[in-house]
């Protein structure tokens, strides 16, 4: 989703008689991200990052504390007690042995980057204690997150000499590999870090298949999927970043408790990465279990809890379940008041509002707004969101003025933060954008749209937003007339969201629909077929057959085919149209027998004289709740 953490607790297996050579098992690596205890609060930010980027738990493994930041162990058949007389040989075998015994000592970055320089002169450049040793710095410093340049040096440096030990690659080479595409995330680096992860996962699928001790992988594993999920997301490949989160998972419960505080973690984080693509079903039962596993774990008044609460929610309203979510908003909301936790609490009476929105509890809502304004400063995000959420209200009670001059207070904000917060600016310029439109201002909308598109420019996490943003402008497009200008819209929106979602996700589907559309008012009635024939493809497997939205792409086949004069297939298509309408019954009488108009029409086309027939029908978006989002 959001946010960039690429800080992951490493750490370094003891092994003993490490030699010249490189084994698997010399090296293991533990993962963790926020090991947060009942009375540590966290902050929204916080429990945001943790969806998208978060490098994983805190993983219960054979690992001892003393044992973590030991690097080197050697079993010496040499004592020197009294060093006197020393040839040459001995002597260069002294000095590596008193760097190696410095070095496996050293635990802070401090005293690992003092010790380095003897191991460095101590060691032959290409000695694979070295490269273990270049690691080692890599880790810490990846660890403290605060030189990532100098990390994929070190990084580097470690892997061109493991590399030249074993080329098949060994554990300790896919920790190199998963530290350089962690450091490169953090770069925004994003195809680099890409390269990296995917590498490391190979090594490690290859291990496994060799009978490489899963306690030993299973961490590293870890790490490398959740880097390769936080990846995607970071790239809009938000699809393929929940195959990632869905396995590291499955991972996760075979090394851990399944009723442990990090698996709750993992399940809340897995929720969240559902809720970026607004698949509410999916994201349930993991909040759920979170929630469930928190509970036990921490009690009622933890913030794990209220954090669970507050996303079960936004859930909740996904699922157009808002008395529900309004529940579990005011049970997050009084734990986050209990912990003083202001920024949480406030951004939970915002949702609180939209909640009572959507029920139609606007008097109620405006009370809301109006008692969390007073809280917030005039400059802020926070504020802004209260602009539109207030808006909202006063649209839908027909309080048109009052709603614009909201609305313009919010735009004032957000144009100020634009560079500061790109994602959100452009979140809600989406909102704003769909309320001028309710309110029929569609240049105002469209104008706020394409300001969208400039700000998420170069802001590739948010590509989905930006097909999105794209998609409507094309509708909103079609809808004043303008057809030629809608088209190259509609198609850049088919391109990012088939990279961000897939191709067969069901809003492409009404992108296609709307291009078929603008082709057939275009007279290219060719063009317009094969448009409505992937719509068609799509919306069947993903809406059925007899969804209304199914029904009308078919209607435009047929009206497509119809103008190609291929009545054949036209009228194919027709009798599909009457088929799915009488599976309506009584409530689809009226389109029934449109339906059944059209197709006689159709058949005295195919025996004489063309006929216009019926217009294509262009799909209207759903709102962004709802747009892009997985149905049941």
């Amino acid at each position: 989703m959001r946010r960039a953490s690429s800080s992951l607790l490493s750490h370094l297996k003891h092994q003993n008689n490490i030699t010249t050579t490189i084994s698997p098992k010399h090296l293991s690596r533990d993962i963790s991200s926020n090991n947060i205890t009942p009375t540590t609060p966290i902050t929204t930010e916080q429990s945001s990052q943790h969806c998208n980027i978060t490098h994983g738990l805190l993983l219960n493994t054979h690992f001892k504390t003393n044992q973590s930041h030991q690097f080197f162990q050697r079993n010496l058949n040499t004592h020197f007690e009294k060093p006197l007389n020393l040839n040459s040989r001995q002597r260069k075998i002294k000095d590596e042995v008193d760097a190696v015994k410095t070095f496996e000592s050293a635990m802070s970055i401090s005293e690992i980057m003092k010790a380095f320089p003897a191991v460095e002169a101590a060691l032959d450049k290409n000695d694979p204690k070295l490269g273990l040793a270049c690691l080692k710095v890599s880790l810490q410093m990846e660890k403290e997150g605060t030189q990532p340049e100098k990390t994929f040096e070190f990084a580097s440096r470690a892997l061109k000499i493991l590399d030249s030990v074993d080329k098949d690659g060994s554990l300790s080479v896919a920790m190199t590999l998963d530290v350089m595409g962690s450091t490169c995330f953090s770069l925004k680096m994003f195809n680099d870090s890409l390269g990296y992860l995917n590498r490391a996962n190979r090594v490690l699928r290859k291990l496994e298949s060799e009978g490489q001790s899963f306690d030993d992988i299973g961490p590293v594993m870890c790490a490398v999927l959740l880097g390769l999920a936080n990846t995607k997301t970071a790239m809009g490949r938000r699809e393929e970043a929940l195959v990632d989160h869905k396995s590291c998972l499955e991972l996760q419960e075979k090394l851990l408790d399944a009723n442990s505080r990090e698996i709750g973690v993992a399940n809340r984080e897995l929720a969240e990465a559902y809720v970026a693509v607004l698949n509410f079903n999916e994201a349930l039962p993991h909040c759920l279990k979170a929630l469930d596993i928190h509970k036990n774990e921490l009690g009622n008044n933890s913030v794990e809890v209220a954090h669970d609460r507050r996303l079960l929610g936004v859930i909740y309203t996904g699922l157009d379940e808002h008395e529900k979510a309004l529940e579990q908003n005011q049970l997050s909301r009084n734990v986050l008041k209990n912990w003083g936790l202001k920024s949480d609490l406030l951004r939970a009476e915002i949702d609180a509002a939209n909640m009572q929105i959507a029920l139609g509890k606007y008097d109620n809502a405006i009370d809301t707004l109006k008692g969390v304004v007073q809280q917030t400063d005039k400059e802020s995000m926070t504020r802004a969101m209260i602009f539109i959420a207030m808006a909202n209200a006063l649209s839908n009670q027909e309080k048109i003025g009052d709603a614009k001059k909201c609305l313009e207070i919010s735009c004032g904000i957000l144009s100020r933060k634009e560079s500061a917060s790109p994602e959100e600016v452009a979140e809600a310029y989406m909102e704003i954008s769909m309320l001028y439109e309710v309110m029929n201002e569609l240049e105002i909308a469209i104008s706020l749209l394409k300001r969208l598109l400039s700000v998420v420019k170069k802001v590739p996490q948010e590509q989905h937003l930006e097909g999105n943003a794209s998609a409507r402008i094309g509708w909103l497009y079609l809808l004043t007339g303008k057809v030629k200008e809608a088209i190259p819209y509609l198609e850049s929106a088919v391109e990012r969201l088939k990279e961000s979602f897939g191709p067969k996700h069901f809003g492409i589907g009404y992108i296609y629909n709307n291009m078929g559309a603008a082709y057939l008012e275009l007279d290219r009635p060719q063009s317009a077929a094969q448009m409505f024939a992937l719509a068609k493809d799509i919306m069947d497997v993903s809406l059925g057959p007899h969804h209304t939205d199914t029904i009308d792409t078919y209607q435009n086949l047929s009206k497509a085919y119809g103008a190609m004069g291929s009545y054949d297939l036209a009228i194919k298509f027709q009798q599909n149209v009457i088929q799915a309408w009488g599976s309506h019954g009584p409530s689809a009488v009226n389109e029934l027998e449109v339906a059944k108009q059209v197709l006689e029409e159709l058949k005295n086309n195919a025996r004489g004289p063309t006929s216009d027939g019926v217009p294509a029908k262009t799909s209207p978006l759903p709102d962004t709740n709802e747009f892009l989002s997985s149905k049941s």
